[in-house]
């Protein structure tokens, strides 16, 4: 981003991208046989390269990769990048009836984490940046979101413990990042609410996370969207504030739309002076949003944070979402987001 100058109230991505059908039918695939390294690298690449021009032809500012090489989820196809890290002996809860998050397989921590040859992002964002020209976001799972899955069977006292070692390597991954020419890095951290900790530490493990790291950090927190439905019922950041702002974290990428805009006062209540990536459609609704009804909740941001500090982007990443839709509500998102941008006078 430090060459391109970017317009007031940036549209971005908070990840993953919405994934064509032909994407699930290769993850079958590569369930049920060994499939060849070429296999996997086409695959990957051509998914890549639809998420980037799905992303350019809607009009966004900062794109990403749209995560399309992370078919097991957004940060369990690395658990087998870790050492001492394995599948759980025991099976889901269930297997039978409606998706949900009782489907999940837990992992087994058995002794010290490791991952000797990183977890593989720095790979996926070069090809990122060899295949556009527009600003990059690149993003990465927090190290509470890999913890808090795991069942610690040996060498960790509690989760918080395990979490501070793959912070560890997640920092060095990010600096990896880094030096690959990343100047936007966001980390996803939904386990702060869900597990309803005390934000201070958790502001504390984050600035561990990105301590060194030499770019602009987002810190994106949510609520969950496995098979498109959230993980809690109450959805709040109010018990996070003010704590959270101890936090190092150049943006905070928050939830509105799902939400009716529900707690954007946070931001004046408690003063913050960060930015805001707010977002302003529901990937967890079928219904595709209006050009206006994006504006009004953009105004709605505005009599809180000032425009300089407001970023526009989806409630969470896409990755639940008809490929389809996605690309329909990323161009509702743009469409709103001009309209606003006319009204301040602004380009």
């Amino acid at each position: 981003m430090a060459d391109h100058k970017l317009p007031v109230l940036p549209t971005s991505v908070v990840g993953s991208h919405g994934r064509p059908g032909w994407l699930y039918v290769f993850r079958d695939a590569a369930a049920g046989r060994e499939l060849g390294s070429i296999d996997i690298q086409e695959v990957g690449d051509d998914a890549v390269r639809l998420a980037i021009l799905d992303q350019e032809e809607a009009g966004i500012d900062v794109i990403s990769d749209g995560e399309m090489r992370r078919t097991m989820g957004y940060y369990r196809g690395y658990m087998a990048r870790f050492e001492n890290v394995r599948p759980a002996k025991e099976p889901p809860l269930r297997q039978l009836g409606p998706i949900h998050y009782d489907f999940i397989r837990r992992h087994d921590v058995v002794g010290p984490i490791r991952a000797p040859e990183g977890m593989g992002i720095v790979d996926e964002f070069k090809f990122l940046k060899r295949h556009t020209t527009k600003p990059t976001k690149a993003t990465c799972a927090g190290p509470l979101n890999f913890a808090r899955e795991c069942n610690l069977v040996t060498h960790y006292k509690n989760t918080f413990d395990l979490a501070y070692d793959f912070a560890r390597i997640i920092n060095a991954e990010l600096k990896g990042l880094v030096e690959a020419g990343a100047d936007f890095i966001q980390v996803d951290e939904p386990s702060y609410v869900h597990l309803r900790e005390e934000p201070t530490e958790m502001a504390r493990l984050f600035n561990a996370t990105v301590d060194g790291v030499k770019a602009k950090v987002a810190l994106h927190i949510c609520f969950g969207t496995h098979a498109g439905r959230p993980r809690m019922s109450r959805r709040t950041y109010r018990q996070l504030f003010p704590k959270i702002m101890e936090a190092k974290a150049d943006q905070f990428v928050l939830e509105f739309a799902n939400r009716q805009m529900a707690e954007i006062e946070l931001w004046k209540e408690f003063s913050v002076d960060r930015e805001l990536g707010m977002g302003v459609v529901d990937v967890k609704a079928y219904e595709i949003e209006t050009p206006e009804e994006v504006a009004d909740r953009i105004r709605t941001a505005l009599k809180y944070i000032r425009p300089e500090k407001l970023w526009v982007n989806p409630d969470c990443g896409m990755g639940q979402s008809p490929r389809w839709i996605a690309v329909e509500k990323l161009k509702a998102m743009v469409a709103g987001t001009r309209i606003v941008r006319q009204e301040l006078g602004v380009k």
